[in-house]
């Protein structure tokens, strides 16, 4: 029997991205201290697989007989995490330390529930175009990235930005790689296309 499904995040992006496969679902928000882990040593992708199961788990203790999918998301330049930046100042700081770098963002998910404790990452390597100031100024005040990682949506002006992505689903980007979800969720018995609309 399938079980209930409920995604462990209350971020718009992969709410509309999970919403693209038609399974019905609930959200609830994952009671998660990330700051600890992202100031921590580990690597960014272990941070990632580490905040995605957490997340995973402390939703689970509350809806027990449920699957939950739990999901993070690490920007990462040369090892350094870079968070979501809060402020136009601080998204135009980060732009111009992207600029001109390769950089990777790893999408982690973990889905648990009775029986079920098992997740993967997806890794995209994003190559920036060079930028200058105004240039990154003006991307800020149009697209608005103040709580996307790293500064930018590529789902919108984003990609703009970027001379090259390489290497994993491009959905991972915004938030949730739905090929390699839809596969994890064939083997647990979902249905590839629900009668129930």
């Amino acid at each position: 029997m399938k079980l209930p499904l409920i995604l462990a995040s209350t971020s718009v992006y992969r709410k509309k991205l999970l919403e693209r496969l038609h399974y019905p679902f609930t959200c609830e928000k994952p009671l998660v201290e990330e700051s600890s882990y992202k100031l921590s040593q580990f690597k960014p992708i272990d941070v990632a697989r580490a905040l995605a199961r957490e997340k995973a788990l402390e939703v689970s203790k509350r809806f027990p007989g449920h699957l939950i999918i739990g999901g993070d998301q690490v920007v990462a330049l040369e090892n350094q995490i870079l968070s979501k930046p809060g402020s136009i100042e601080f998204g135009i700081s980060q732009l111009l330390k992207l600029q001109n770098q390769t950089h990777e963002l790893h999408c982690a998910v973990h889905l648990l529930g009775p029986g079920i404790d098992t997740g993967f990452v997806e890794t995209v390597k994003l190559k920036m175009r060079p930028l200058n100031f105004n240039q990154a100024k003006e991307y800020i005040e149009l697209d608005e990235p103040l709580d996307c990682a790293g500064s930018y949506k590529l789902e919108s002006r984003g990609i703009k930005l970027f001379e090259s992505i390489e290497g994993g689903d491009h959905d991972a980007i915004v938030g949730l790689p739905l090929m390699r979800l839809q596969n994890e969720l064939l083997n647990l018995g979902f249905e590839l296309f629900d009668k129930i609309r």
